[in-house]
Parts: C-alpha cells; structure tokens; sequence
C-alpha cells in the first residue's frame, strides 16, 4: 500500500510518517512544498524528511504521479480544503487533520468533493481510540449507567507556536486554543451520543496568558447542548506552562443518572523530576493512539473496534467552534448551524 504525506505544516506529521514508516507492506513518501508559514527554527520540507529517513517529492504532483491508494494531509488548518479537493480528483482516500477545515463553507466543499469522487473523507481524531474512552463508551451505551446528564471535559496544553508558529496565526488556523482543542472533545461526545445533535454553544475566550505574544485567543470555554439533555462544557486552553514536562492532557467526566465515569486518555506514564536535568519528565508507555488510528484508516477497524471518525462527523464539531466563535463575540448563546 502507498501513503503520502501532504505538507509537514502540523506537528503530527512526523510522527504519521515515523509510524507508516514501520507498518508492514506500506511505502511512505512525504511533501511539503508549502513552507511559506515556517520561521526560523522549524525544520520542514526535504531536511525534515531526510531527518525522518524516507521519502520526499517536491511537489504535490510527483505524489499523485506516484499513485498513492490514501494521503493524509497535514497542512495549515487554512489549506486543508485545497489538498483534499486535489485527492478527491485523483480518485485517493484522505484522512485529513483535525479541524476539518477553518470555515463550514469549506468543510462542506471537501465534503461534497470526496462524495462526488467516491473517496473516503476521515478526520484525525485519534483519542477516540483511547482504552479509557472505550471503557466510557461501553458503560453508557450498555445502559448501566442510565441517561448521561452532563459531561465537564478539559483538553489543555502548552503554547503550541514552540513547536509550529502558524497555531497561533488567525489566518491560517483559524484562530487560537478554542479551534485547536476543542474538537477533540466534541468529536468524543458526537460518537458517544450517537444520533444526539447538538443545539446551541455558548463560550468565552481570551488571550490574557501569552498576551502581547500572539493574537489568537490562548484560553476558552466551551458549554454545549445537545436535543438529548445532556450539557458539555470543554476547556481547551492552551494553559500548560513552556517548563511542563508533558505537551497537555485530555480529560473527561460524565455524570449520568446512575454513574459518574471519569477518564484520562493519556495517563499511562510514569512521571517524576531528574535531579540532573533539573526538571521533571514523563516516560509514557500503553498503546499509541496515533497508530491505531492509522491502522484503522488504512485497513478498517478491528472487529468490535472503534472506526475513524468520518467527513460528517468532523464538519459537525467544525460547527460547534464555529458557533462557539460567535458566541464568544456576541456573548450570547448561539444556535449550532
């Protein structure tokens, strides 16, 4: 199986090309001609890919001439729509980046792209695939826990521009915290509450930590509800200190009639401070969420496994932001589109 990488923009990119890399019976090429958005500092392009030990085409042409069977696209939020519309005219499948896109509008125009061209659209969500979640899921929908009331989520981190300085770029991400973290939450409860839609969002932003640094928003608070009952609000602030020793976290509880479930997707390390270094650390082991995701997009899911989240689901929490942005400027509830 071939698989390419289009663009190096987000930071996920290297680790989907280390993994494809290692996969049995797949052949993995990168490109990432895009570099406009890169500063000083950030190593992209044939270096980053040379770097990584594989493939690199220049330009997104001599990837499709390469005849790739699925690409994912790891661009600026911004550039998603462009690279998928060009795999949807070259017949290959996509799983693109979380958000799926900046704007519904454009969300919708992948979207109809890849129905036309009969290829399949998949959206990076992979805490879905977290053991913790699968224990939530399966205590609420075998109906032990009776109806989910309210749901409190937090998926914070550091300042994502360290690493790619465009996170924190209006233009090309879409905005700041409340558009990068977000959605993963709210792609969590679209699966966990099945055909349950959500109504209305309600959200307040600010960029008081790192203030004067950026423009984006850097802290946000999301409420949601859905036609089922249930509200959800979701922190998705950048609020993890540059000296943390860990990126961030994503953390959930739900309270139902019989039963509070608390989950942590990523609390499988082990954490402590090195007197030598003179900071802490975090060693983290247990399954590696960006692997099964890939493995699910690329061969389907385990029997019994959870699927990767499709076009439908990812314009559905595009959404949510997108309603939690007028809110958080007209400071009233907004109806989700």
């Amino acid at each position: 199986m071939k698989v390419a990488v289009l663009s190096f923009a987000h930071v996920h990119a290297g680790g989907y090309l280390r993994l494809l890399s290692r996969m049995p019976g797949v052949e993995v090429i990168g490109s990432d001609p895009d570099t406009g958005s890169a500063v000083p500092g950030e190593v992209r392009g044939r270096a980053f890919a040379e770097e990584l030990g594989v493939a690199y085409a220049p330009t997104y042409d001599e990837v499709f001439a390469w005849g790739p069977d699925a690409v994912i696209v790891c661009s600026e939020n911004a550039r998603h729509r462009p690279l998928v519309e060009l795999a949807a005219a070259h017949g290959v499948d996509v799983l693109c980046e979380k958000p799926l896109a900046t704007t519904v509008e454009d969300g919708e125009a992948m979207l109809a792209a890849c129905r036309a061209a009969g290829v399949r659209l998949s959206v990076a969500f992979p805490v879905r695939f977290s053991p913790a979640y699968a224990a939530v899921k399966a205590a609420v929908t075998s109906g032990d826990t009776g109806r989910v009331l309210t749901v409190s989520g937090a998926n914070n981190g550091a300042m994502p521009t360290r690493s790619r300085r465009w996170f924190a770029d209006p233009g090309l991400a879409g905005g700041g915290a409340l558009m990068d973290h977000t959605v993963h939450i709210a792609d969590l409860l679209d699966d966990l509450f099945g055909e349950a839609r959500p109504v209305d969002v309600y959200a307040q932003t600010n960029n008081r930590m790192y203030q004067g640094e950026v423009d984006a928003e850097t802290s946000g608070l999301v409420t949601v509800t859905y036609d089922n009952g249930a509200v959800a609000t979701i922190d998705c602030s950048w609020s993890h200190p540059r000296s943390h020793h860990s990126w961030g976290g994503l953390e959930l509880t739900v309270v139902a009639e019989r039963a509070t479930l608390e989950m942590d997707a990523f609390d499988q390390s082990v954490e402590g401070y090195s007197e030598r270094d003179r900071q802490g650390f975090e060693l983290p082991f247990g399954a590696d969420l960006d692997e099964r995701m890939l493995r699910a997009f690329l061969y389907g899911p385990r029997e019994g496994g959870m699927e990767v989240a499709d076009g439908e689901g990812g314009l559905r929490t595009l959404k949510i932001v997108a309603a939690g942005y007028a809110s958080a400027r007209s400071g009233v509830p907004v109806p989700v589109g």
